[in-house]
């Protein structure tokens, strides 16, 4: 890969860059921040013992809390005048998480997206549909920046708004699509519906913002007859979307090492995991000016992929985002997450990408319930013997019970932005 936006380092070469940027950094925070100076001096650690990777392990971790203790602009380490934007999270589970951005920030962040553009094998001559949200939310601002600066076209359409989504498929003939998983799946499904694959030329889409399934992006490959699907990683913390992509090897993500220290820990004791082992993602930027992290928990489970990348990209990989480690099921005293239930289902090739997990409480018992959609060219006579199959296939996977009933195609909600996969009612009984 010897693409201009790609940065070329030996694993010598990015260790000491990675340590500069840390040892940066932690002075930057130290100095600019008192809330980040407290907890390093708290911890004993000063910016001056700081000098390489090996004392990542000393520094404290940063947490979503830590953010919502310094509302409205947690972290800052610049002066104020030195902002020249925000971007904030949803906010779905407490105060919104308000970033700060200088204009430094702003310059790396399209950089970074301009590089999965190049990744993903875009040119200047394509035609970029932007269908996720703008405002607060870096997503659509991320992506459209990223493609202005890579030079493609940008179509900044949004989430939502269907017909919108078709008539620019069809009249502009986008090349590349820019979404979350569930609203490719609705647009790929309303494609199919009209009949319009021979009229649209949509060769790549990028999917972000939510985990999605082989069977998801296999049939939305099929309908549209694309060329490559890609996974993009982000969060607000992080600049925004365009941490990494998925290249076209497909195994794993590649992720910006030149720009943050991914570590991966237990997310129980916070000490790493062995090589490969699944484990909590913590990052820590090498040049974020308004808003440092110094290892701060993401909360995304992943691995690292140590191995070489067919691809020839010399960038470190991480695996697909496995789940979140505050999103896991406590059923009957077991420990399960969605993603474990959703490797089930990939096993059943009767059954689409469509489920949906229902938690309710009966006469004090806890009930698990598996909503899950038969695919389009399977047959309903067998729903019988299929459910019981993959309930017995859930069962000894998880060690728990659970109903499963098998629904048509297109029963469960669909939706423009993030699919909702697990409804646990039990607290409102």
């Amino acid at each position: 890969m010897t693409h201009a936006y790609f940065p070329r380092f030996s694993a010598e070469e990015l260790r000491a860059h990675q340590e500069a940027g840390l040892r940066w950094t932690v002075a930057h925070a130290y100095n600019g921040n008192e809330r980040y100076r407290k907890r390093l001096q708290d911890s004993g650690v000063t910016p001056e013992a700081v000098r390489g990777l090996d004392d990542l392990r000393h520094l404290p971790v940063t947490t979503v809390d830590d953010l919502r203790a310094e509302y409205p602009l947690p972290l800052l380490s610049v002066p104020e005048d030195e902002v020249v934007r925000v971007h904030a999270s949803s906010g779905t589970t407490g105060k919104r998480k308000i970033l700060a951005y200088t204009q430094k920030d702003i310059e790396t962040w399209k950089s970074m997206m301009a590089r999965c553009y190049a990744l993903a094998g875009l040119t200047p001559r394509d035609r970029v549909q932007i269908a996720v949200g703008y405002g607060l939310w870096t997503a659509g601002v991320g992506f459209q920046l990223g493609c202005e600066h890579f030079g493609a076209m940008a179509l900044p359409i949004g989430p939502g708004n269907l017909d919108i989504h078709l008539q620019f498929l069809l009249d502009m003939q986008s090349t590349c699509l820019c979404s979350t998983a569930s609203m490719a799946l609705l647009l790929a499904e309303e494609v199919e519906k009209q009949r319009l694959q021979d009229r649209i030329h949509l060769k790549r889409i990028i999917f972000g913002a939510e985990p999605h399934t082989p069977k998801m992006r296999q049939r939305v490959e099929e309908v549209f007859g694309l060329e490559g699907c890609y996974d993009i990683p982000g969060m607000t913390e992080l600049y925004g979307p365009g941490t990494g992509l998925e290249c076209d090897a497909h195994d794993g993500l590649h992720y910006w090492a030149d720009q943050f220290i991914l570590e991966i820990l237990n997310p129980v004791t916070l000490e790493p995991v062995a090589p490969g082992e699944i484990g909590e993602m913590v990052v820590t930027t090498l040049s974020k000016e308004a808003s440092p992290l110094i290892r701060y928990r993401t909360r995304d489970l992943s691995r690292l992929l140590p191995d070489p990348c067919p691809c020839g990209l010399e960038l470190p990989r991480h695996d697909r985002i496995l789940g979140r480690s505050d999103d896991m099921i406590i059923f009957r005293g077991v420990n399960i997450y969605p993603g474990q239930i959703a490797e089930v289902l990939e096993t059943f090739p009767e059954l689409s990408s469509e489920y949906q997990i229902r938690l309710t409480r009966q006469h004090g018992v806890d009930v698990m319930v598996l909503r899950v959609e038969r695919h389009p060219g399977a047959r309903k006579d067998a729903d019988g013997n299929l459910s019981e199959a993959v309930s017995t296939c859930l069962r000894r996977r998880l060690m728990v019970r659970c109903a499963v009933h098998i629904l048509d195609p297109g029963d469960l909600p669909r939706t423009f932005a993030k699919s909702k996969r697990v409804l646990d009612e039990r607290d409102s009984e």
